[in-house]
């Protein structure tokens, strides 16, 4: 006897049949497509920036579920061996020459003025000993500060006025800033070498005074207890034109005595 089929299964059959075909018809994004696509983008935001880029700046273009964080680490690995390498600089992204290929554009690169011992010792002085007064850093050095540099030192953009010290007179407290890590390759200011680091680097002798030891540099963003917020008026001259140990104390001219 022939078989026959009911209407409810023959509309059954050709539902099932659309359902398959509505789906064969939707083209899904495979995930490792998709994880390419993301990384792309990460691509063109650090090639486009002229600046480090944040992790927030990223995931404004970047849907909620991308682990941004796993991407750059991606991005990271695939640029590792090439002419450009992807690091991390105060908390922060770009694209840098790779250290190897330095030589290549050496030639491109101006030379700069160099800074004075003076200067050196104060910017490390800030560094290791922030947030730190200039009377502070005077007593570290154990002469004062030659005239100009802590202007210069702001002025090149390595350290800010803080705030001010709770302490009479209020003295104005200085601090690195973001620039001077960027410029030393520092990813956060503890990453500055110790004492152990300092003499194998022949920065320091090997016989050092009984209890000779560098500080931890600390540099928290909010102000210290004996801090307080800056109050406008700190545009005044920052130096006292004081001698500049480093350089030879001009003569006065001969002033002509009156013989009269």
């Amino acid at each position: 006897m022939p078989s026959t089929m009911t209407a409810i299964e023959i509309s059954d059959e050709q539902g099932e049949e659309a359902t398959a075909a509505e789906a064969a018809a939707v083209v899904t994004l495979h995930p490792h497509a998709e994880r390419s696509q993301h990384l792309r983008i990460l691509e063109a935001i650090l090639f486009a920036a002229t600046e480090p880029v944040s992790v927030e700046k990223f995931k404004e273009h970047l849907p909620e579920t991308a682990d941004v964080a796993s991407l750059l680490e991606d991005l990271r690995e695939n640029y590792a061996n090439r002419g450009v390498n992807l690091v991390q600089l105060a908390g922060k992204y770009m694209f840098r020459t790779a250290e190897d290929m330095a030589f290549v554009l050496r030639k491109d690169v101006q030379e700069q003025k160099r800074l004075t011992k003076a200067g050196l010792e104060t910017l490390a002085i800030i560094a290791y000993h922030q947030p730190v007064t200039r009377a502070e850093i005077e007593d570290i050095r154990g002469v004062a500060i030659s005239k100009g540099t802590l202007d210069t030192l702001l002025d090149i953009g390595w350290i800010k006025m803080r705030g001010r010290r709770k302490t009479p007179g209020r003295p104005v407290t200085y601090g690195t800033t973001e620039t001077f890590m960027q410029h030393f390759g520092l990813n956060d200011i503890t990453d500055l070498p110790g004492l152990q680091e300092l003499k194998a680097a022949g920065l320091l002798e090997a016989n050092l005074p009984p209890g000779f030891d560098v500080p931890v540099p600390k540099a928290p963003d909010d102000l210290t207890a004996d801090e307080e917020p800056l109050d406008g008026t700190e545009q005044i001259p920052l130096d006292m034109h004081l001698p500049d140990p480093d350089q030879p104390e001009e003569q006065a001219p001969d002033t002509p005595r009156d013989e009269g």
